[in-house]
């Protein structure tokens, strides 16, 4: 058993991000467990540039923007520990004041006594069994993920005829990356009415390389015995279901899935905390703190973000609120809950105690142009804002003044496009 004021789960972005923040904030007993075996997250195997703008102010690959985290971490001789799996958060003798963090390591078992933990997990894949695509179980099936690490850091060709399913952002990057190493990436489909990616994305990975996206269309069929040999895609209706007499066949020896990312929330779900049913990830106030007491989430693993520079200024503020949190000994409590509205799908945080300003994001569901935000508390109208469009694949913050609520009344955030 060891202690620590702080422990930070996950050494990617958000991790990373939060441990400094900690200690620059006069918080320097704080210890770093990493699954994996060195610091970085999944930035370590994305070697395009396009990292960084937001937060540094210039464009970085992802192993340069996750260096410049890790080598404050190194200088500032913050304590970490990789090759270690977090099984267990657990109150100590039912007392809310301190956590103990039980991880698998490989010289046995580590257990760490904290007074607040940060989950910073990251996020994973979507796979094919998540989205119950029919057809034969051929080799040549793989995530984007997947896919990017092979060529990336293992350097190894996972095919010559590519196939992406989901316009995911980096099933879009893994298309540009295939075609620069030789491959031929037939197109892109996409079950949705409109690209689940970023815009740049489309532009300068599919439409610069022209591989064509085909919307509203899905894979019906996969063919091969021991590697894949074809797939048959359809159009889809608005209810997502094949139109009959709309298959094409395609010949292909690879099938990259890009159909979205899930928050790695077990160990959050395990240790007792809320989780939201859309985000998929903690319910979580304004200090990012969960429904536990002094324990935190924030970046991937509370919900999928679009830029990684907004997982690294999220989790440097909930450090803000766990340094209030480990100096006081507790926080306002949340009592004003906050509702999705028309077009709304989603917002971080889910409820606030309006004691202060604060930061929403939040999702729409739909594209929509020359739209309307407005922020309703008791019924009231108190903020209105004007976008000249906003997608689901993007990521809104909104600073809210605590002002303009009333502490303990329901607040509604909703968008309408102007007539």
């Amino acid at each position: 058993m060891r202690t620590a004021d702080a422990v930070i789960i996950g050494g990617g972005p958000a991790g990373l991000a939060a441990a400094l923040a900690l200690y620059d904030g006069g918080v320097t007993d704080c210890l770093i467990l990493e699954r994996e075996s060195s610091l970085g997250g999944i930035l370590k195997q994305c070697i395009h540039d396009g990292f960084g703008l937001t937060r540094f102010g210039e464009t970085l690959s992802g192993p340069e923007y996750a260096s410049r985290f890790i080598d404050e971490v190194e200088a500032r001789k913050i304590p970490y520990i990789t090759d270690t799996t977090v099984i267990d958060i657990t109150p100590e003798d039912d007392s809310a004041e301190y956590k103990i963090v039980s991880a698998a390591h490989t010289s046995g078992l580590i257990k760490v006594r904290a007074r607040a933990v940060i989950l910073a997990m990251g996020c994973r894949e979507r796979t094919r069994g998540a989205i119950s695509t029919p057809g034969t179980r051929p080799a040549g099936i793989m995530t984007a993920g997947v896919a990017q690490a092979y060529v990336n850091l293992k350097n190894r060709a996972i095919g010559k005829e590519i196939v992406i399913l989901g316009s995911g952002d980096i099933g879009m990057i893994m298309a540009r990356r295939l075609t620069l190493e030789g491959a031929h990436v037939q197109a892109v489909f996409e079950v949705l009415p409109y690209a689940s990616g970023l815009p740049r994305n489309i532009q300068q990975c599919l439409n610069d390389y022209n591989i064509p996206l085909y919307l509203s269309h899905t894979i019906t069929d996969i063919r091969g015995e021991g590697r894949l040999t074809g797939i048959t895609v359809a159009q889809c209706d608005e209810r997502f279901a094949p139109i009959p007499g709309t298959e094409r066949d395609y010949e292909c020896d690879t099938l990259i899935l890009s159909v979205g990312l899930i928050p790695e929330n077990e160990l959050t779900s395990a240790a007792g905390a809320v989780l939201d049913g859309h985000t998929k990830g903690a319910v979580v106030d304004e200090f990012c703190q969960t429904t536990i007491p002094g324990v935190f989430a924030a970046g991937n693993v509370l919900h999928v973000h679009d830029l990684v520079d907004f997982v690294s200024l999220e989790a440097e503020s909930l450090a803000r609120g766990a340094l209030r949190y480990l100096k006081e000994g507790s926080l306002p409590a949340a009592a004003s809950p906050i509702v999705c509205g028309a077009n709304i799908g989603h917002t971080i945080p889910q409820h606030v105690s309006a004691a202060g300003d604060f930061n929403l994001s939040f999702r729409v569901t739909r594209p929509m142009k020359n739209a309307v935000l407005s922020l309703t508390c008791e019924g009231k109208e108190v903020l209105k804002k004007k976008f000249r469009r906003a997608i689901p694949a993007e990521m809104i913050q909104l600073p809210v003044k605590a002002s303009l609520l009333t502490p303990g009344k329901e607040i509604t955030l909703s968008m309408t496009e102007a007539n």
